[in-house]
């Protein structure tokens, strides 16, 4: 769950929390009747709820510049929202999930941190911007709680095995799954509404005369910022890197004959003739990374051991290491990293960001044969010594690991939907909408 949204100052932050049920006091003397609009269980919405939900909704689409739904169906689009999340609350609370306040408060503080204000000042402006803390606190509880129920419920219990990824990888590498990203430009010569056939013509023409002068050497996009009429235009016409799924499927049929730097022929639509253009290809064909082999000695804190004796014993280790002794014993001897100490520190060969972040930028900055001094990360202290580095083809793993994330996403949409759509089956809710 990412929170750190702010985009364009903090009250695009406030418009953003759509799964929030935030509710505004108005500014005016008067508090209008709030009432029932829907019993769902033993529990009830209110009216107020659906209408500030309603605002911050209606709120997060104008600020994505994106066309407002009709209000009778924006109205019940929210509705069905809350009583989806008032379910799901409901079901957290019946299987013991509970968010304890350290953890919220912790949430809370990244919140602020991430966004670069303290708490003090984050909390100054919520309610600067007429938003009860109180009430953010509860929010935000009740996403963490339905994030865990989520989670619990049937993020967990999705499986890929090995043998998926194979068929997965067997049927999508035939498709051109796997393929490069493409990076397109686009020029666009519109058509007039009921644009008449001699107008067409009209238009076609020039679309043909453009293509021609690209051919001949123009340049795509100043002749883009000159003559079309895309939303890109001012960019040259750039749309930007894309995955073959992710191309206009008008021009899905184009884009397979096409290599880097050809140029379509005009592609007819009813908003007139476009052109478009492979500017760049990015290879996913091979994944080359540097892999090191390193062995380390961890002392840990516990119980028995202070992080200061655990500091001092790491710092005697260390003396013994530059007087000679042997890495491998002292490993055997002494570190609590049980599973390697068993294989005298070895970790293994390793790829970036395999490890910790303070793990790994010590080690980057060791030679092979060199000993890092003693530093500390959250499992305790260490010391570090890289034994050899090489090139490595990472690809099988990058796509097997693709593969695994593609099949996992699409399992788990899935079972979202049948998930949801059976607690709301399950539960009893009755509309009263329209009693308004």
């Amino acid at each position: 769950m990412n929170f750190s949204i702010f985009k364009t100052g903090p009250r695009f932050f406030i418009s953003g929390l759509l799964g929030l049920f935030v509710i505004q006091t108005p500014v005016f003397g008067y508090v209008p009747l709030d009432r029932i609009i829907a019993v769902v269980n033993e529990d009830v919405i209110m009216l107020s709820e659906l209408e500030a939900q309603i605002r911050t909704v209606r709120g997060q689409i104008q600020q994505q510049g994106a066309q407002l739904p009709p209000p009778s169906i924006l109205e019940r689009q929210v509705l069905d929202r809350l009583i989806q999340n008032r379910i799901q609350l409901q079901l957290a609370a019946q299987s013991g999930i509970k968010v304890n306040d350290e953890l919220l408060n912790r949430t809370i503080s990244n919140i602020a941190a991430e966004n670069q204000v303290s708490l003090s000042q984050f909390r100054e402006i919520l309610e600067s911007d007429g938003y009860s803390y109180e009430k953010f606190r509860e929010d935000i509880r009740n996403e963490i709680t339905l994030t865990q129920l989520r989670k619990r419920q049937v993020e967990n219990r999705i499986i890929v095995t090995e043998k998926e990824i194979d068929n997965f990888l067997a049927n999508q590498e035939f498709q051109g799954t796997f393929q490069a990203e493409i990076r397109l430009s686009h020029i666009l010569l519109s058509l007039p509404q009921a644009a008449t056939n001699e107008e067409i013509e009209q238009v076609k023409l020039l679309a043909n005369q453009v293509r021609e002068d690209l051919l001949a050497g123009g340049d795509f996009a100043e002749t883009a910022k000159t003559v079309s009429d895309g939303g890109n235009a001012k960019n040259g016409g750039d749309l930007g890197w894309r995955k073959t799924d992710d191309v206009p499927s008008l021009f899905a049929d184009y884009i397979p004959e096409m290599a880097k730097g050809d140029i379509s022929e005009p592609i007819q639509s009813p908003s007139g003739f476009h052109i478009i253009k492979i500017t760049d290809v990015k290879s996913d064909e091979q994944n080359i990374v540097e892999q090191t082999l390193a062995r380390h000695i961890l002392i840990k804190a516990d119980q028995l051991t202070t992080l200061e004796q655990a500091h001092e014993k790491i710092l005697q280790l260390k003396l013994r290491l530059d007087n000679g002794d042997d890495f491998a014993l002292l490993a055997k001897g002494n570190s609590d990293d049980t599973v390697s100490a068993a294989n005298g520190g070895e970790l293994g060969w390793s790829t970036p960001g395999q490890f910790v972040p303070e793990f790994e930028r010590t080690m980057e900055k060791l030679g092979p044969g060199e000993i890092s001094e003693p530093f500390k990360t959250n499992f305790g202290w260490h010391i570090v010594q890289v034994l050899d580095r090489r090139q490595y083809d990472n690809t099988e793993s990058v796509k097997r690991a693709k593969a695994r994330a593609a099949i996992r996403n699409r399992k788990l949409n899935e079972a979202m939907q049948n998930w949801t759509r059976r607690l709301r089956d399950e539960a009893y809710v009755e509309y009263r909408l329209d009693d308004i």
